[in-house]
């Protein structure tokens, strides 16, 4: 039975050249090919491959993201990642947590990662943590129709309820297994804390409402309800509209 590979890179003769060397070597099968970190997620729940070839840098969602996204999965494939990158950078990368490949691809190189390749998980990705990468483009979601992505600049708002997260978007809304400290910690300057639960996405805001009990609540654009804001956040809302 054949191992199936999906090539993920921005350049198009990159993919050609490894997809002739992964014809030359037995048993491995190209089921699918990617120029992006978002083609890559899709084709992924598209083709279920065994195994990505990863690009770390491609315009929009980069390799890392891709990945990150590809762990949410409920079959997520192995993934290899190639690189551009000198060697002595690959440690301050942690790509050893993963495996990688340094471009140009020999054919050797090739067929050692591909049998060594294993699936991500939790704990490889704790050791990517620490690369020098740039923050989500997408937020994904596990759903009945598998990983959901909704892009960061699509987000109106981020509102907690005991474990999960509620993600407020264009279409609707899903649900994340996340903390806001983590989201705030990585977008903290596209979003403001209006509520210990809740952070709204600056780009959308409209202005801001009180009720005649005092309550305050913040509008934002293209949501029907506003956002409550707590007292102890209303004088930071304020200040931060008057800046607009």
């Amino acid at each position: 039975m054949s191992i199936s590979v999906l090539i993920v890179d921005d350049e198009q003769l990159a993919r050609d050249r490894l997809s002739r060397m992964l014809a030359q070597l037995p048993d491995y099968e190209v089921v699918g090919e990617a120029s992006n970190g978002m083609e890559a997620v899709q084709a992924t729940q598209e083709v279920q491959p065994d195994v990505v070839l990863l690009d770390i840098r491609m315009p929009g969602m980069d390799g890392m993201e891709a990945a990150r996204h590809m762990s949410e999965m409920e079959e997520p494939p192995a993934v290899i990642f190639c690189t551009a990158f000198e060697e002595h950078a690959i440690e301050a990368l942690n790509l050893q947590a993963v495996g990688y490949l340094l471009k140009p691809v020999r054919g050797q190189s090739l067929e050692v990662a591909l049998g060594k390749a294993q699936r991500v998980n939790k704990a490889q990705l704790a050791a990517l943590a620490d690369a020098p990468e740039q923050r989500r483009t997408h937020i994904s979601a596990r759903t009945r129709r598998g990983i959901q992505l909704v892009a960061v600049t699509d987000v109106r708002f981020f509102q907690a309820d005991q474990k999960y997260v509620t993600v407020r978007y264009s279409e609707g809304e899903i649900i994340i297994d996340e903390t806001l400290r983590e989201l705030e910690d990585e977008f903290g300057d596209a979003f403001l804390r209006v509520h210990r639960n809740a952070l709204v996405a600056v780009r959308y805001i409209v202005g801001l409402d009180r009720s005649g009990d005092g309550h305050y609540q913040i509008r934002l654009r293209d949501v029907d309800e506003g956002v409550d804001i707590s007292r102890r956040h209303v004088t930071q809302v304020r200040r931060y509209i008057k800046s607009l």
